[in-house]
């Protein structure tokens, strides 16, 4: 076995925020703590004091719930907080080796929590396998991509622009406190959680909230934001979207997915609060009367590979 540090040089990432960003479709592209279409977010407008990394490298994300979901990037990019970048000390490394270094560091996530045991002080230790084994040479390369990362449809985002999340919705949080106290069920609690649309419990409750959007207010989970066309209560951790407009499942699909993009600003330490959702700016498809698009939004995910199974 050898650490991380004796295969790769370890930076520290760009360190830049998102959502005080320029979009620019001709820009470059934005990785953050993501786990999909290999951690890009978009592309900015590039900036004369921006940290560039190049094709080729790999990100590293360091903490949140996609924590060490690395990926090889195929353009030059920039990155968020908390990203750090591995470059092959091996200039002749080939990308199924780079992939398969990516697949060994998230099979070490186990280790490791969003808080407690930071990964960013204990990353370019990590002991991976020294030699690179003979089964990897006989794979695909996307098949140790993110499901995600293959451009199914191209998005022409010209004509998007920024909305106020307090005018699309309002924000209000779940009235359940201690979970304990509740007799098992079969109502999905969604609570602060990262994983598997928020839900952590099914308990014998109310369902009181459909056809609508959480999002987590605290833990390693905190501003993860998921869409719910069932039934379902939330405990107060779990902040609940309550629609301005006609929303249905694809919309909703569309939304979760632009609110995650700029989830990666909170942890632990700074948490997902009612306020700071409600003065945030989502960008989003917007029509000739500068409305978002709902009906664009519905179209694209219908038209999505599968997206008719919904």
């Amino acid at each position: 076995m050898k650490k991380i540090s004796d295969i790769f040089e370890v930076y520290t990432g760009s360190k830049l925020d998102f959502g005080k960003q320029q979009i620019d479709e001709n820009g470059i592209n934005f990785v953050s703590r993501n786990s999909n279409n290999n951690g890009v977010v978009g592309k900015v407008t590039i900036d004369n004091h921006m940290k560039i990394y190049k094709k080729g490298d790999i990100t590293v994300p360091l903490g949140g719930s996609f924590l060490l979901s690395a990926f090889v990037q195929q353009e030059d990019f920039v990155t968020a907080q908390n990203v750090h970048i591995l470059r092959a000390k091996n200039r002749e490394m080939k990308d199924i080796e780079k992939w398969f270094y990516c697949y060994v560091l998230r099979e070490n996530r186990f280790k490791f929590t969003a808080f407690g045991r930071e990964v960013n002080k204990y990353l370019k230790d990590i002991e991976v396998p020294d030699e690179i084994p003979k089964w990897v040479y006989q794979m695909k390369v996307e098949m140790l991509k993110t499901k995600n990362s293959s451009k199914d449809k191209m998005m022409d985002i010209s004509n998007w622009k920024e909305f106020e999340c307090n005018k699309i919705f309002d924000l209000v949080r779940g009235k359940i406190g201690n979970l304990n106290d509740l007799s098992d069920g079969n109502i999905p609690v969604v609570s602060a959680y990262g994983d598997y649309q928020g839900i952590q419990y099914f308990l014998d409750v109310e369902p009181i909230y459909y056809n609508t959007l959480t999002i987590s207010l605290n833990g390693s989970g905190t501003g993860y934001c998921s869409y719910h066309e069932y039934g379902f209560n939330a405990n107060s951790d779990c902040g609940i979207l309550i629609p301005k407009f006609k929303m249905n499942k694809y919309i909703g699909i569309f939304l979760a997915t632009c609110i995650n993009f700029f989830s990666y600003k909170y942890m632990y330490g700074r948490k997902m609060t009612i306020e700071r959702f409600l003065k945030e700016k989502i960008v989003l498809p917007a029509t000739e009367n500068g409305e978002p698009d709902w009906l664009y939004m519905e179209r694209f995910i219908k038209e999505l590979p599968y997206g008719d199974i919904l």
